[in-house]
């Protein structure tokens, strides 16, 4: 068999048709680079030097074996490299889920860095709800989340704090509320809601249901959203109020009047979600970006 080593001997003498020089640039002495190339030619059964008082040239198979050995060679150098990157996490793909609050966050900060601090990483972005990122995280087409805290069933997961949002009043804006400086969450009492499915997104529901407990009533929810886009969408069509992530008051300004609320039960945590276990080095690239 041949190896590495000898192809590169062989193209360092073909190249330089002077068995003196190809020894001094392999950092070597001559007889046994000569006896190799004997080894090479006896394993290969040809000659491939053409040899008299001095080296002359290379034979047909020796032209041969110079073209593929340096493609060999610099096929080999070219794994060496990718392992290497893939190892320090400099290439491969990194799948990011995300609720679509996030976007009005940190989060496009922390895309952007990383998109230039490594370039041949792949981002592959997602949006999904909270509980479906989680399926997706272990179904393995995931590989991080950013989602609303709590998630059922956690314990296969490892959760790390990322970014910390409040809630707002979401209204029509032709809605008799819009115009006020201030409103209170009681003021809601008789509004019809649009909101959020319990099933997908069980913490943003809670929080919203316990804020308006302790303002003395229950929502009166009138249709249910896959989505955050999705019930300021139909905020904007009058379909119903909302309680939504603050961070989202640039969507739909012009059809949406938004009132952050200042309570402290109206902060929410986002978090990031990812498999127990090892990560891959491109994720542990990314996690390191995020923190």
């Amino acid at each position: 068999m041949v190896d590495l080593r000898q192809l590169r001997q062989f193209v360092a003498v073909a190249e330089e048709l002077h068995f003196h020089r190809a020894a001094a640039r392999l950092h070597m002495s001559q007889p046994p680079l000569t006896a190799a190339i004997r080894r090479l030619e006896e394993d290969i059964g040809s000659e491939l030097i053409q040899r008299g008082n001095r080296t002359l040239g290379l034979t047909a198979a020796g032209k041969v074996l110079l073209a593929e050995a340096r493609a060999t060679l610099q096929q080999a150098d070219h794994a060496l490299v990718a392992t290497r990157d893939a190892a320090a996490g400099r290439t491969g793909t990194v799948r990011v889920g995300y609720v679509g609050s996030a976007l009005y966050g940190r989060l496009p900060q922390v895309i952007r860095a990383f998109r230039v601090s490594h370039p041949q990483v792949r981002l592959e972005l997602i949006e999904a709800t909270s509980a479906r990122q989680v399926e997706m995280l272990r179904g393995q087409r995931l590989d991080v989340g950013v989602v609303i805290p709590p998630v059922n069933e956690a314990g296969d997961m490892r959760l790390h704090a990322f970014d910390v949002d409040r809630l707002a009043i979401a209204l029509p804006r032709a809605h008799r509320l819009a115009g006020m400086r201030s409103i209170a969450v009681a003021a809601l009492a008789d509004e019809p809601f649009v909101l959020w499915p319990a099933r997908e997104g069980q913490g943003f529901h809670a929080q919203v249901v316990r804020l308006c407990a302790a303002a003395g009533f229950v929502p009166r929810v009138v249709q249910e959203a896959h989505g955050m886009h999705a019930v300021l969408s139909l905020v904007a069509v009058e379909a119903g109020i909302a309680i939504v992530p603050a961070s989202m008051q640039g969507f739909r300004a012009d059809e949406v009047h938004y009132q952050p609320l200042e309570e402290v039960s109206a902060r929410f945590d986002l978090q990031m979600c990812l498999r127990a276990g090892e990560p891959s080095p491109a994720l542990r690239q990314w996690l390191q970006a995020a923190e």
